[in-house]
C-alpha cells in the first residue's frame, strides 16, 4: 500500500500517525520490509492471522471469512457495487477497467433493480415490468 497526500481521520488516524512517525511521502510504502522494500508476503500473512484472531470470535476466525488479505478487496468492491456507486468510479478505485471489473463483480451485484425501478418509474422512463421474484 502507498501513502496518499490526503489526511486520515476517524478509524485510520493510527495510521496517519504511522507516516508522521516515519515521515512516509505520498508515493512511499506504507509499511516496509526490513531493507525498505516491500514486506514479504509470510509476514503479512502472519500479521493478518494475528489480527483477525485478536479481534474476531472463535467461530468466525475457524471460517473463510476474511482469511485472504485480498478477500477485503473483493468484499470492499462488491459492497460498492451493491450500493449503487457507478463501476466506472469502482473500476478507478480498484485500479481496474470497467471491464474487467464487471467481468469478475457482475454476478455478486444484487439488489438495485427494485430502487432502479423506482427512479425510472419516477422519471417516467420506464414501461411498465414485473420485478424477478415479484408477484
Amino acid at each position: 500500500m502507498r501513502v496518499s497526500g490526503a489526511r486520515a481521520s476517524g478509524p485510520h488516524a493510527h495510521l496517519q500517525q504511522h507516516m508522521e512517525d516515519e515521515q512516509l511521502q505520498p508515493g512511499d510504502l506504507l509499511f516496509q520490509g526490513e531493507s525498505g522494500g516491500i514486506l514479504a508476503g509470510s509476514v503479512i500473512r502472519r500479521a493478518w492471522r494475528s489480527a483477525r484472531k485478536a479481534v474476531l470470535p472463535p467461530h468466525v476466525f475457524e471460517s473463510p471469512t476474511g482469511r485472504r488479505v485480498y478477500d477485503n478487496r473483493n468484499t470492499r468492491l462488491t459492497k460498492w457495487l451493491n450500493d449503487g456507486i457507478p463501476p466506472a468510479q469502482v473500476a478507478e478505485w480498484a485500479g481496474n477497467s470497467v471491464a474487467v471489473l464487471l467481468a469478475t463483480y457482475a454476478r455478486c451485484i444484487d439488489g438495485q433493480l427494485p430502487d432502479l425501478k423506482r427512479r425510472l418509474e419516477a422519471a417516467g422512463d420506464l414501461p411498465e415490468m414485473e420485478l424477478p421474484g415479484a408477484g
